[in-house]
């Protein structure tokens, strides 16, 4: 089922799952699951849209989940458990593809992370006019620029035609940039000059 035909693609709300779930709501259901940290009910819910064949799904899913509503750099680990499942299926055929405990651990991984919106927030309150934003926010702002925003002072370094115009050097860019840094991790070369 992975290779849907057109016609279904067309038309997802017909689609249903191996026990008649509705397409769209598992895996709306999956994705709710793990922003609430519910690895038992999100689980269900990814295995429910593998078992039903929508494994590609499920997989696009969860990376787009890793980005979306968790904190940190999670994304590298669920796609290193894509590849495994992809290692261990070489050369199966999809319809005896095996490797769940993949998609398993990789639920649980995004259900126990520290959950963050921020990205999905930041694009969407750049361009999403229909989020429903108040008046100051980041979209706001950006949008009574007439749709262009001046760069700013700080991007022009010893690293771009107009810094060096103004004699930007690599010195001052260490300086200013180790300086910007926010939040910052202490450093092994914080101290040198």
């Amino acid at each position: 089922m992975d290779d849907l035909p057109n016609l279904l693609l067309n038309d997802p709300m017909n689609l249903r799952t191996r026990r008649g779930y509705q397409f769209s709501e598992v895996s709306s259901a999956m994705q709710k699951g793990i922003r609430r940290g519910d690895a038992a009910l999100a689980g269900y819910w990814a295995l429910e849209l593998w078992e039903s064949g929508f494994g590609k799904y499920c997989w696009k899913r969860l990376l787009t989940v890793s980005a979306e509503d968790c904190w940190g750099i999670l994304t590298q680990e669920v796609k290193a458990l894509h590849d495994a499942y992809l290692a261990v299926n070489d050369g199966v055929p999809a319809k005896k593809h095996r490797g769940r405990i993949f998609i398993s651990k990789a639920v649980i991984l995004l259900c126990l992370a520290k959950k963050s919106r921020d990205a999905d927030h930041l694009q969407n309150f750049v361009y999403d006019e229909s989020a429903g934003l108040d008046p100051d926010t980041l979209a706001d702002d950006l949008r009574e620029a007439d749709d262009y925003v001046p760069i700013p002072g700080y991007a022009y370094d010893c690293h771009t035609r107009e810094g060096r115009k103004r004699g930007k050097t690599k010195q001052d860019f260490f300086k200013a940039e180790q300086e910007a840094l926010e939040p910052h991790q202490p450093g092994l070369f914080d101290d040198l000059p």
